[in-house]
């Protein structure tokens, strides 16, 4: 099974909001997923991703879990992960 960690969008019409997501890559991008990890919300520009989520993350990268480029944009630039971090 390849997971890929993404974006998936559940905001309404014109409010758009984001939850970070493990998915697998086989799945559609609104369809099941296996574990949420956070959240990005593009209006106030904020991402929740607390300590928890962080080593959520950084395991989910060790079993093999690809992360899309919008997300790793997102870690990046909201210093949550470093380019250390990812490799």
């Amino acid at each position: 099974m390849a997971a890929k960690i993404q974006l998936r969008r559940v905001g309404a019409k014109k409010v758009p909001f984001y939850r970070i997501v493990v998915a697998d890559s086989r799945s559609p991008s609104k369809g099941r997923f296996i574990d949420r990890l956070g959240w990005y919300d593009p209006r106030e520009k904020k991402v929740g991703v607390n300590k928890e989520n962080k080593e959520k993350i950084l395991d989910w990268i060790h079993k093999g879990a690809q992360l899309t480029n919008s997300v790793k944009k997102l870690l990046i630039n909201f210093s949550i992960l470093s380019l250390d971090e990812l490799s």
